[in-house]
C-alpha cells in the first residue's frame, strides 16, 4: 500500500506479481504464480457474508466479457456492526489503495462473491476444513517441497512435463486406475481423480481432498 504500485494489466512489479487487481490478491496470497479473476476461485472455496475475515476476497468474475467488470479485492474487516461497509485493499487505476466500501462492491455488488483461500488453517471461529491440506514443514526446496513446480502446473488444459511425472507416480503408488491410456502431458480429469484418491487415502476430506495437487500432496506423493 505504502509503495502505491502503479495499476498496469501487462507489467510486472519487482516480486514478480502482475500489477492488475488479481495480481495483487496473488501476491497477498503468496501464490506461486499469477493468478486471473478466472482462476483465483479454483484455489479458494465459497463462503458467506457472515464468515468474512480480514484476507478474504470479493470476487467478480464476469464470465460473458471478462475484461468488462471483472475485479477483485481484499476484504480487510466491516467498518462497523451493521456489516453494510467494509475496509477494501484493490489494486485499481491509478494505483493500489485502501478505502471504506460498501457492501459488496460500488458497482454490480450483487455479482461480488465472498472467497477464502484454500490454504488458510482454520482458526477459533473460521471455517473449519478451509485448509487447502496440511502443510508441510519449511524447507529449502522451491515453494517449500522439493520439486513442487506450483499450482500453474496443474490448472484446467495445462499440457507439461510435471503431468505426465505426476501421472506416472499415481500409477506406481497404485492410483492409476482412472486412466485409459498413458497418464499426461494434458491435465485431465483422470489427472484430478487420481490425486482425489490419494489424498483421500492420507485421511483428507472437503477441501483437502478436491484432487489439486499443493505442496503436502505432493512431498507425500514423492516421498
Amino acid at each position: 500500500m505504502a509503495a502505491k504500485v502503479p495499476y498496469s494489466l501487462t507489467a510486472y512489479w519487482s516480486d514478480g506479481y502482475r500489477q492488475d487487481c488479481s495480481g495483487f490478491v496473488s501476491m497477498a496470497w503468496k501464490l506461486p504464480a499469477n493468478e486471473w479473476t478466472g482462476s483465483l476461485g479454483t484455489v479458494a472455496d465459497r463462503i458467506t457474508k457472515a464468515e468474512l475475515q480480514p484476507g478474504d476476497i470479493l470476487l467478480f468474475h464476469n464470465t460473458s466479457d471478462p475484461e468488462k467488470g471483472s475485479h477483485v479485492v481484499i476484504f480487510g474487516g466491516w467498518t462497523d456492526g451493521t456489516r453494510t461497509a467494509y475496509t477494501a485493499y484493490e489494486q485499481t487505476p491509478p494505483h493500489t489503495r485502501k478505502r471504506d466500501t460498501p457492501y459488496a462492491y460500488w458497482s454490480d455488488s450483487a455479482k461480488y462473491l465472498p472467497y477464502r483461500y484454500k490454504g488458510v488453517a482454520a482458526s477459533g471461529t473460521g471455517k473449519a476444513g478451509a485448509r487447502e491440506e496440511p502443510v508441510p514443514a519449511a524447507g529449502p526446496a522451491s515453494h517449500g517441497v522439493a520439486g513442487y513446480p506450483g499450482r500453474a502446473m496443474f490448472r484446467p488444459g495445462a499440457d507439461n512435463a510435471y503431468v505426465t511425472r505426476l501421472g506416472r507416480q499415481l500409477v506406481r503408488k497404485g492410483f492409476g486406475t482412472y486412466y485409459t491410456r498413458g497418464p499426461g502431458p494434458r491435465w485431465g480429469e483422470a489427472d484430478r481423480r487420481g490425486v482425489q484418491a490419494f489424498q483421500r487415502a492420507q485421511g483428507w476430506r472437503g477441501g483437502a481432498a478436491d484432487g489439486h495437487p499443493g505442496p503436502e500432496t505432493w512431498r507425500r506423493l514423492f516421498s
